[in-house]
């Protein structure tokens, strides 16, 4: 089966609004085994999108398309879709109980309009909304598919998993399953390179790199008839692929590494604390991001001053005298008096230059140091996160922040 997606909004060829729909939808088609070859958007505008809506359907089994379902003049999905299969519109009795009684509910008054939502081209399926008013549609003719869904993705989302994968699943009779290997630590062409023979001798599973900012996955996909079936596929390779990188594998579909990090200082029953500078306390803000994480995070401090560093965290005037704030001696008694501040089990201490500014021949901008501190392991690292572009002050705090969060899952890993 063949898919493409439509996501339909002015509001998206502005600007306005990144689109995040094509990108979730992608996933769980390929997750359902379908192929998908194109993706549009489209404005709203009926003529355009009846020749997307045409030049998708001459291509592809099953259109899926966001936004265009709400009560006002331009929301004009429904239309256009049953003009193009020649079908009336008619109501949906219980979307329209739905909205009725959400109004009558929040006490306000209902315009005529917004039962508009509660519109379906004749003879379609309907999917409910469980977190919305309009519902999602599915209108079948002459071996073409297509899915109107809602444009919000906190309806959109809820809905597709909970209805339209079922219903394309039954459609497709199979499904791709997927275990996705973090890695850390060893790039993406490495990553290939080591994995080479792998990668070009498996067809199912197959084995896959896909690079993010600052760390890799290797996403293991097989085709089955259920989840059980595929994962008696993939377990196997996913070991070998553990076996093959070794350490640089930090977990298997753990989300990232903050999760990772909470899970694991969890387990262990540990607390971890932060001190930065540069990073300006995006260590801490992974870390809380995760829910859960008061339980195991005692709270981290932002020492950009020479003064702070020395009243918080007892780095001594010495230290930054001769060496300077950015050295590895300053991080580790960085690591180490927000232990002592803290009372946590593995301290992590971040301090470098971030830029655009402020770097030398001696010490140059993306020159980070990191340390960890725990009574099972403690260590410091010099990197050197510059890449030589323009504008790299985010991509070397948020790369000097995963390489902080990795040596506290280590230290509480070998705690």
């Amino acid at each position: 089966m063949i898919a493409e997606v439509i996501c339909i909004g002015t509001e998206i060829l502005l600007g306005d609004i990144v689109n995040t729909n094509g990108a979730f939808i992608a996933r769980e088609l390929a997750a359902l085994g379908i192929d998908m070859y194109h993706q549009s958007v489209v404005g709203d505008n009926p003529q355009r999108l009846k020749e997307s809506l045409t030049l998708a359907l001459s291509r592809a089994d099953v259109v899926l398309t966001t936004g265009g379902l709400g009560p006002t003049y331009d929301d004009l999905t429904k239309k256009t879709v049953a003009d193009y299969f020649g079908v009336g519109l008619q109501m949906h009795e219980p979307s329209v109980k739905k909205i009725k009684t959400l109004f009558t509910n929040l006490n306000k008054p209902m315009t005529a309009n917004n039962l508009l939502q509660a519109q379906v081209p004749a003879g379609s399926t309907v999917f409910f909304n469980d977190t919305g008013f309009a519902p999602g549609i599915a209108v079948e003719q002459s071996g073409k598919i297509v899915i109107m869904m809602p444009g919000p993705p906190s309806e959109m989302r809820p809905m597709f998993i909970n209805h339209i994968s079922p219903y394309l699943q039954r459609k497709t009779g199979g499904m791709i399953h997927s275990k996705s290997l973090h890695i850390f630590g060893m790039g993406e062409s490495q990553v290939e390179d080591t994995l080479h023979e792998l990668m070009t001798t498996l067809t199912n599973p197959t084995v896959a790199p896909y690079a993010k900012q600052g760390e890799v996955q290797v996403r293991i996909s097989a085709k089955a008839q259920s989840e059980q079936e595929a994962l008696l596929l993939i377990d196997p390779v996913a070991e070998q692929v553990r076996q093959i990188l070794g350490s640089v594998v930090y977990g298997v579909d753990v989300g990232g590494m903050q999760n990772a990090l909470v899970q694991t200082l969890s387990e262990k029953k540990l607390i971890a604390a932060a001190a930065e500078s540069c990073t300006g306390g995006l260590v801490s803000a992974a870390i809380t991001d995760v829910p859960g994480a008061s339980a195991v995070f005692a709270g981290g401090v932002c020492t950009y001053t020479n003064a702070l560093k020395t009243k918080l965290l007892g780095v001594s005037e010495h230290t930054l005298a001769t060496v300077g704030a950015v050295s590895d001696e300053t991080a580790q008694q960085m690591a180490q008096g927000v232990r002592t501040l803290t009372g946590a089990d593995i301290g992590v201490g971040v301090t470098g230059i971030a830029g655009p500014g402020g770097g030398s021949d001696e010490k140059p901008v993306g020159l980070v140091y990191v340390a960890v501190s725990s009574d099972a392991h403690s260590e410091v690292k010099k990197l050197m996160l510059s890449r030589g572009h323009k504008d790299e002050r985010e991509s070397i705090r948020n790369l000097a922040k995963l390489n902080a969060l990795f040596m506290i899952l280590t230290a509480a890993r070998k705690a």
